[in-house]
C-alpha cells in the first residue's frame, strides 16, 4: 500500500480505525501494474495515460460567468477561467457539469423573480455555448446515454445541475421548467436558508430557519423524484440532508463535497451522513477545494484530495464515491488547478492501486449509475398516475 502523508493528530484519531480495519481494494504495491509485475515510474505514468484516455472522467461542479459565454469572450478562447474547451481537451476532462447558481436572497417576491432571470440566464448561456458557438466540440447531455455516445465522439459533454433552488420561488412547477431546460440535479439551498431548506451555514451560530426542511421542501423532493432531477445535498444542513435522504425514492448526490472526518468543515459530510448516502444509493463527489481538504491552513494537493476518496471507500464502498472540482467557485488544489491538470487526478489513483475498472467508476461510472435509476424511479412514479 502506498505510504500516505501523515494527517493532523485530530484527523488521524477520526480515521484510523476505517484505514486500519476496513480491507481497502486500493491497496498494492504503487510499483506494480494491476497484474503484479513491477513496471518504472515511466511505465506508471504511462499506464495511468492510457486509462484516462479510456475512462470518461466527469466534473460535476463548474461554476460560470454568462460574460464568458457571448460571440466576443467564450470558452473556445484561453480565458483565465479554470474550465475552458481547450483546457478541457488538454487535461482530457471528458465531462463538465456547467452550474446555475443563485446566491441566496430575501425570500420576497422581488427576490425570488431577480434570482429566477439569473438562473434563466445562465441556462440560456450553457445552451448558447453547445448550440451556438461551439457544437463541434461540445454537446449538451440530458441522460447517461447521450454522455457515453457524445464522449465517443471526441466531442466535450456539457451537464447542467442547479446550485440553490430559490430561483424556483414558490411554485413548484418551476422545476419542471428547469428540467426541460436540461438541470438533471437541484440543491435545494446554498449559504443561507432558503425556502425550501436550511442551509449549512446556519451551524456556526446555530440558527435555523426550519429547523431541516420547510413543509414546501418536502414537496419539492418529491416534484424532484418525479421529474427525474438528482437532489443535490451539498449545501443543505444536515437536518435537511438526512430528511431528504430519507423522504427520496431516488438516490441522492452531494454534487461536491467532502470527508468531514478529515477536514472539519460544514461543507463536508461526516460519517453519519456518508453512511446515510449509501444506504440510499446514492454518490459523494469527493471536491478538490482546499479548506475541504485539508483544515490545517496548508496548500491541498492531489494527495490531499485522494485521501478523502481513499477514506470514503474504505468506509462507505468505492461504487459511492466520485469526483468534482468547483472550478471557477473556488475549487482547485495542487496539482489540479484546472481542466487543463486533470491527468494528475487519475495518475494519483493509479499510484494508490486503484484498478482501471475502479477509476472508471470514481469519475463517471457511479454518477452516471445515479442518474439511471432516478430516471427509473422518475418513470415509476408516472407510470403510478
Amino acid at each position: 500500500m502506498r505510504a500516505r502523508r501523515p494527517l493532523p493528530l485530530p484527523s488521524l484519531l477520526a480515521v484510523v480505525a476505517v484505514l486500519a480495519s476496513a480491507p481497502s481494494c486500493t491497496q498494492s504495491d504503487a510499483g506494480s501494474d494491476e497484474n503484479g509485475a513491477t513496471e518504472s515510474e515511466e511505465q506508471l505514468v504511462a499506464r495511468a495515460r492510457a486509462i484516462h484516455e479510456r475512462v470518461i472522467t466527469l466534473d460535476t461542479h463548474d461554476d460560470i460567468n454568462t460574460e464568458n459565454f457571448t460571440a466576443e469572450q467564450n470558452y473556445t478562447m484561453d480565458l483565465p477561467t479554470q474550465v475552458t474547451l481547450p483546457k478541457m481537451e488538454a487535461g482530457g476532462l471528458d465531462v463538465a457539469w456547467f452550474i446555475v447558481y443563485t446566491g441566496q436572497g430575501d425570500l420576497t417576491d422581488e427576490g425570488y423573480a431577480t434570482a429566477y432571470e439569473n438562473a434563466v440566464d445562465k441556462f440560456d448561456a450553457i445552451h448558447r455555448l453547445a448550440g451556438e458557438i461551439a457544437p463541434d466540440r461540445i454537446e449538451l447531455a440530458f441522460s447517461s446515454a447521450d454522455v457515453r455516445r457524445i464522449a465517443a465522439t471526441g466531442k466535450r459533454v456539457a451537464m447542467i445541475g442547479v446550485e440553490n433552488a430559490y430561483p424556483a420561488g414558490l411554485d413548484l412547477a418551476r422545476f419542471e421548467e428547469f428540467h426541460a431546460r436540461g438541470a438533471r440535479y437541484a440543491s435545494l439551498a446554498h449559504n443561507g436558508h432558503s425556502q425550501f431548506a436550511d442551509s449549512h451555514t446556519g451551524e456556526a451560530e446555530d440558527d435555523w430557519l426550519h429547523g431541516g426542511l420547510s413543509d414546501l421542501g418536502r414537496q419539492a423532493v418529491a416534484e424532484l423524484n418525479r421529474l427525474g432531477i438528482v437532489i443535490d445535498i451539498s449545501h443543505p444542513s444536515k437536518a435537511a440532508m438526512m430528511e431528504m435522504v430519507e423522504l427520496s425514492r431516488a438516490p441522492v448526490v452531494a454534487s461536491h463535497s467532502s470527508a468531514r472526518a478529515l477536514t472539519d468543515h460544514s461543507r463536508n459530510l461526516d460519517d453519519e451522513q456518508l453512511h446515510a448516502v449509501a444506504e440510499n444509493g446514492g454518490v459523494v463527489q469527493t471536491v478538490a477545494l482546499g479548506a475541504y481538504v485539508r483544515g490545517d491552513g496548508e496548500p491541498a494537493s492531489v494527495a490531499d484530495l485522494a485521501d478523502h476518496i481513499d477514506y470514503m471507500v474504505n468506509l462507505i464502498g468505492l461504487e459511492h464515491v466520485g469526483i468534482s472540482s468547483d472550478f471557477d467557485g473556488g475549487g482547485g488544489v495542487e496539482g489540479w488547478q484546472d481542466a487543463s491538470e486533470t491527468f494528475n487526478v487519475t495518475l494519483e489513483l493509479v499510484r494508490r492501486g486503484y484498478s482501471e475498472e475502479e477509476i472508471a467508476q470514481i469519475w463517471s461510472g457511479n454518477l452516471l449509475r445515479v442518474l439511471d435509476r432516478v430516471q427509473e424511479v422518475a418513470e415509476e412514479i408516472r407510470a403510478e398516475g
